[in-house]
């Protein structure tokens, strides 16, 4: 007696034709800039065209949630990807900032039922943004994009939510 094999869900690396809203702070825009360049990079290599991502500008991480629950609720885009860096000081506000946002990002993904993945770098240095954002340890946009891609794709394979 044979056992079954289990069902495997396997999403693909394809972009083409998926529609991206990316949210990017200004706040350390020398490292956001950096992120969202390695972001659309990975976007285009991976098939995704220009004309299907839009970007919208916001003050800072704290404000990202907004724009980024008005995207979703919009019902245009396959993912949406949050970007920027936020650098500890000697408060404790970065770290405040950083665990607000990301239970938002959550809260907004399972609400509207679409991924939303969450490329803002929390660096404790400028030295660890800098690797973070583009040098040794990589681009966290070009990571955060690649997983927006794999969720996007896996979504349109997982059966559709049940009302």
């Amino acid at each position: 007696m044979t056992t079954p094999a289990p069902i495997e869900i396997n999403a693909t690396l394809d972009a083409a034709g998926l529609r991206f809203g990316i949210v990017l702070s200004r706040f350390n825009d020398l490292f956001g800039n950096q992120l969202l360049g390695g972001a659309l990079d990975c976007l285009q290599r991976h098939g995704a065209s220009l004309a299907d991502v839009t970007i919208v500008r916001v003050p800072g991480a704290y404000e990202q949630p907004f724009a980024l629950k008005r995207l979703a609720a919009s019902g245009r885009f396959d993912a949406l990807l949050a970007l920027g860096c936020v650098i500890q000081g000697a408060t404790p506000h970065a770290s405040l900032i950083n665990a607000q946002v990301t239970r938002a990002l959550t809260q907004i993904s399972l609400e509207h039922d679409l991924p939303v993945i969450d490329g803002i770098v929390a660096a404790e240095s400028i030295d660890q943004a800098i690797e973070r954002c583009g040098s040794k340890a990589g681009n966290r946009g070009w990571s955060s994009a690649q997983t927006a891609i794999e969720m996007a794709s896996l979504a349109r394979l997982l059966p559709p939510k049940k009302n």
